[in-house]
């Protein structure tokens, strides 16, 4: 027996659960609040920093440590509000000197999960985001990385791992399309080799898919999304590079993480 019209248009409403209307209203006033958000912290936080005693060292810790706070509030409100549910493993693990911390990038807000667990980190981002109104004053006060590309960028990921920092890095550079397996860059493997003293991978879920690559915020699952981080055993990059040039240890690393996210997210 065929459905009516009206049958098939109310069929996707009843597939709409969790509270479907509040949590497009929430999942909204996130994105908003993300925004203003972002623009207060630029305007706001460098005058008082400048203030405070203490050098330019001082000044980046305590710029890190307020953005981290600010994405833990955020989460906060994504959870309360009853966007999200989420869970973490591990996170004890996260934020050593000189480790660098490499995630797969399934949804928009995996950079403020882990932000919002590690109060002093640095991260390779977007090269857009210093042009964005509402995000470049955060990731310019906390001399994050542009991800241009260029050979001077990994230099400087290497270098801050040198120096002690804790850096996060998305191997694909981009969020995952939907289906697909994750594909790393090499970039990644190069920046390791070069300054990482530990290679510490965080393999991240959303069920169900959301925010992913080209998909509108207003698209919201049909039920409360979950995001769990689940942080791996340490990888130590220096057994990659014995006996081998820079360009074959890189390709070794880089597949090795490639071959051990296909199969702990698999597993997940």
């Amino acid at each position: 027996m065929e459905n009516t019209p009206m049958e098939l248009a109310a069929y996707p409403l009843k597939q709409r659960r969790d509270a479907w209307p509040w949590r497009l209203c929430a999942t909204g006033a996130s994105f908003v609040l993300f925004g203003l958000g972002g623009l207060l912290l630029g305007l706001l936080v460098p005058p008082l920093l400048r203030c405070l005693p203490g050098g330019a060292l001082a000044r980046r810790r305590r710029a890190r440590a307020v953005i981290s706070r600010a994405f833990y509030l955020h989460v906060q409100f994504m959870y309360r509000t009853g966007v999200l549910r989420f869970r973490v493993d591990g996170v004890e693990r996260l934020g050593r000197p000189g480790q660098m911390i490499v995630a797969n990038h399934p949804s928009l807000i995996d950079v403020v999960f882990l932000g919002s667990q590690i109060r002093d980190a640095n991260c390779v981002v977007k090269q857009s985001l210093f042009r964005n109104p509402f995000t470049r004053g955060p990731v310019s006060m906390a001399q994050y990385i542009s991800n241009d590309g260029s050979p001077e960028m990994l230099e400087q990921s290497a270098q801050v791992l040198r120096d002690g920092q804790t850096l996060i890095v998305f191997p694909e550079g981009t969020r995952t399309t939907p289906g697909q397996s994750p594909q790393f860059h090499r970039g990644a493997a190069a920046i390791a080799l070069r300054g990482a003293q530990v290679v510490t991978p965080v393999f991240i879920t959303v069920e169900p898919t959301t925010l992913t690559k080209a998909e509108p915020w207003y698209r919201i699952p049909d039920r409360r999304f979950e995001v769990r981080l689940r942080v791996g055993a340490d990888i130590d990059p220096a057994r990659f590079a014995a006996d081998a040039p820079p360009p074959i240890a890189s390709r070794r690393l880089n597949q090795y993480l490639h071959q051990l996210y296909l199969k702990e997210l698999a597993c997940s």
